[in-house]
């Protein structure tokens, strides 16, 4: 299961990692986030040596839900050398995700 981080953790797990990051900002009360969870955790075991996915509060990460505009749950954002390379907002399918981040490895 793709570990939750806090703003705290997000320079050195995310921006500072040296392998892209898929950060899943997610709230809990969000019905298609709950759906999405075991995608994510799928795709965690099966890039585990070629990307990162991380889980972010939106209820109790406002700074990172300022600072990376996000507007719904789900947000998926992937991030390479500290950057954003490619984003996607709402629901996605497993296939967009693979899609999205075979791009980016």
């Amino acid at each position: 299961m793709p570990a939750r981080i806090s703003n705290a953790e997000f320079d050195s797990e995310v921006l500072g990692s040296e392998l892209p990051v898929l950060a899943d900002f997610y709230s809990d009360s969000c019905i298609p986030c709950k759906r999405m969870s075991p995608i994510l955790s799928q795709l965690e075991a099966e890039y585990a040596d070629k990307i990162k996915i991380v889980k972010i509060n939106t209820n109790f990460e406002k700074e990172l839900v300022e600072k990376y505009s996000i507007l719904a749950a789900p947000t998926l954002i992937l991030f390479k050398n500290g950057e954003e390379v490619s984003r996607i907002r709402g629901a996605a399918k497993k296939d967009d995700i693979i899609t999205l981040i075979d791009q980016t490895i």
